[in-house]
């Protein structure tokens, strides 16, 4: 049997994953805004306690570089399952066969694959756009599918989903 195959099971892929890779294009640029002020904090931080150690503290400073791949490991790992800019756009990560919260080891297999993905060229990201659920590499590494939060809950259909008009509430 073809995985997907049933108009059922495609219906709901287009409903879980309706416009996720707009919004996980500017959920990367709000991640990327909040990584890069965290780096400079800290790499603040380092310096001033490197000064005030006589350059004791500075090889402290060789640990910034983990700092990203923590941001999004732990974010993917947290109850809220999304990096902060993921969660602002309406996203959340899950695990691809039942859609439940993803394992702390999943979300690190994520977010080693994504910035492995980045080290080799972000070109590979394109593969999103050719998936089912449009799923990058690092997503079908870790088993995990970036879904639209709106959609896991039972009255999905809205004014910005599929199959609904605007429902008051």
């Amino acid at each position: 049997m073809i995985p997907y195959a049933s108009p059922d099971a495609m219906l709901q892929d287009d409903i879980l994953t309706t416009g996720v890779l707009t919004r996980r294009v500017f959920a990367w640029i709000i991640d990327a805004a909040l990584i890069a002020a965290l780096v400079g904090a800290a790499w603040s931080f380092g310096v001033v306690l490197g000064v005030l150690t006589l350059g004791l503290a500075m090889p402290l400073l060789g640990g910034l570089p983990v700092l990203p791949l923590l941001y999004t490991w732990l974010s993917l790992a947290s109850p809220l399952s999304a990096t902060p800019g993921q969660a602002l756009l309406g996203l959340t990560v899950r695990r691809d066969d039942d859609l439940g919260r993803p394992s702390p080891l999943q979300a690190l297999v994520s977010a080693l694959g994504y910035y492995v993905t980045m080290a080799l060229g972000a070109v590979w990201l394109l593969v999103a756009i050719l998936t089912t659920r449009r799923r990058t590499l690092h997503d079908m590494l870790a088993g995990l599918v970036v879904v639209r939060r709106r959609a896991l809950t039972a009255g999905a259909a809205g004014w910005n989903m599929p199959g609904g008009g605007w429902t008051p509430r």
